[in-house]
């Protein structure tokens, strides 16, 4: 027991951002205070969104080199005004609502979300169904560009929404693509619930679910979200491999059936990849 606890820790450490990587701006900032606490919730944030896990006061307080005390008063104020949430069972902190819905209206109001909306536009005309580009946020998955089929029959989920990860198509997939450490911290932190007829509750049988859609790369949702909705996913990759978001396209059953979507699945993986190009121009 002991010796898995260590292996634990281990892969949390190896999980948090950097410090050094923090060292030059804070060592810019030495000599301004009253800029080191103007900055201090920017800071937060940062930490908060490049990790893989909720952090811990110690964490943060450690990464920025801030005595304990002054920065619980400071996340307790984020936390009020919803900036970031703590997490139940002691387990750190993550970004909140508020800051959330700050970056999906920066990313709306930029040149790189319509280029984004163009890709998934072209593959709406070329598929004839809805497409999404989603991105995990906080063990759920959060709609952050969207291009609505013509068809009457649709499902409307509108940008900013977050729907469960253990039965959509993203959900299952980002669930997939993550060490087991870091699935298990998401999954225990939520309750299974029963969506439809065909959602999954049972934790080992999504876990040898996952086991197949980390096989052929691909997120299937078959009618576990929306009773008569189907969808598949793929990953979009950041410059190190890992999956950071995913495109999706999902359909009612009354038009198509999920081998009907499957073979739009190369179609979908050429757009993930240009969808990467985009995210990551320089990479």
């Amino acid at each position: 027991m002991k010796q898995n606890r260590v292996h634990a820790d281990q892969n949390r450490t190896a999980a948090l951002p950097d410090p050094d990587e923090f060292d030059e701006t804070l060592s810019e900032l030495d000599g301004a205070n009253e800029d080191v606490r103007r900055l201090r919730p920017l800071t937060v944030l940062e930490l908060l969104t490049e990790s893989t896990q909720p952090l811990t006061l110690a964490q943060l307080a450690g990464l920025m080199r801030v005595p304990k005390s002054t920065l619980m008063r400071l996340l307790q104020s984020m936390e009020k005004h919803g900036y970031v949430l703590h997490m139940p069972a002691e387990r750190g902190f993550v970004t909140g609502p508020r800051a959330n819905t700050l970056a999906l209206k920066t990313l709306r109001g930029t040149n790189m979300r319509r280029a984004c909306r163009a890709v998934l536009r072209n593959l709406v005309n070329r598929l004839g169904e809805t497409c999404n580009l989603t991105v995990p946020d906080a063990g759920r998955v959060l709609y952050v560009e969207r291009v609505e089929t013509s068809e009457p029959l649709r499902m409307h989920l509108p940008l900013g929404t977050w729907v469960p990860m253990h039965c959509t198509a993203s959900g299952k997939l980002f669930l997939a693509s993550m060490t087991l450490l870091e699935r298990q911290s998401i999954l225990s932190r939520q309750v299974l619930a029963r969506h439809s007829p065909h959602t999954i509750i049972d934790r080992q049988e999504l876990e040898a679910e996952l086991a197949k859609n980390m096989k052929r790369g691909v997120g299937v949702d078959n009618e576990e979200f929306v009773r008569g909705m189907i969808a598949v996913s793929v990953p979009v990759h950041g410059p190190d491999g890992k999956v950071v978001a995913a495109i999706a396209c999902h359909a009612p059953t009354a038009r198509l059936s999920l081998d009907n979507l499957f073979e739009n699945v190369p179609q979908l993986r050429s757009a993930a990849t240009e969808m990467g190009a985009i995210l990551f121009p320089e990479s």
